[in-house]
């Protein structure tokens, strides 16, 4: 599903990306630790096609990046720290909007909403949402046209313990989706980990079998 070698990014003189390589087999879940300023979110928008890599080769869904990132329309759900909604506009609006632009039924708008608990607020402008709520119908645009991979940054900020309970089949490990996981959170991004990659200053620290707590703990210092 996803294959990286040697993969580099700069912005200027500066690095984000240097010579990363990593891969990741259907359903399973990458989770890219690292600091802040590490390389983890520009990494994510490499693998969504949104930036391109400046050396090193990349593929995600067999599709070759940057030449054939227009494969991916339509095949990766990005829940990211914008929620990429439309603050004026319904929970409802913005994900019937979301369908028409994936070509979606609108009975999966319904469906989605019921998923992640909005459909008692779906009528309410996203602007009077409380931040957990905002996440939760972000997580349902994120899915809405059933991509085969997701890529989550932070997906369970901002949320309580019974939302990220009710997200878990949703964009969690019970989705049964492939995934690539920025987390904070070194427990909980082990127990979700069947790959994990370690970035600091841009360079991966390690990539492949997840380490001991330790060890990822070091990328903070």
């Amino acid at each position: 599903m996803i294959a990286l070698e040697g993969v580099e990014r700069r912005y200027g003189e500066r690095v984000a990306l240097g010579g990363v390589s990593v891969s990741v087999a259907d359903g399973q879940t990458l989770v890219v630790f690292g600091a802040n300023g590490a390389g983890k979110t520009t990494l994510l928008r490499v693998l969504a096609g949104l930036l391109r890599p400046h050396a090193g080769t990349a593929t995600v869904l067999g599709a070759a990046l940057p030449a054939q990132a227009w494969k991916l329309r339509g095949r990766v759900g990005f829940l990211g720290h914008e929620p990429l909604l439309y603050r004026e506009l319904t929970p409802r609006e913005n994900l019937r909007f979301q369908a028409r632009l994936h070509g979606v039924e609108e009975e999966r708008v319904e469906a989605a909403l019921e998923a992640v608990g909005m459909a008692a607020r779906a009528d309410d402008p996203v602007v009077e949402l409380s931040r957990g709520m905002v996440q939760r119908v972000a997580a349902a645009r994120a899915v809405l046209h059933d991509p085969p991979l997701l890529l989550l940054d932070e997906p369970w900020a901002g949320l309580d313990p019974a939302a990220v309970e009710r997200l878990e089949p949703v964009i969690g490990r019970g989705s049964g989706k492939t995934r690539v996981v920025v987390t904070h959170d070194v427990a909980g991004g082990l127990e979700e980990a069947d790959v994990a990659l370690g970035l600091k200053r841009g360079r991966a620290e390690f990539a492949g079998a997840p380490p001991a707590q330790a060890e990822i703990r070091e990328l903070y210092r």
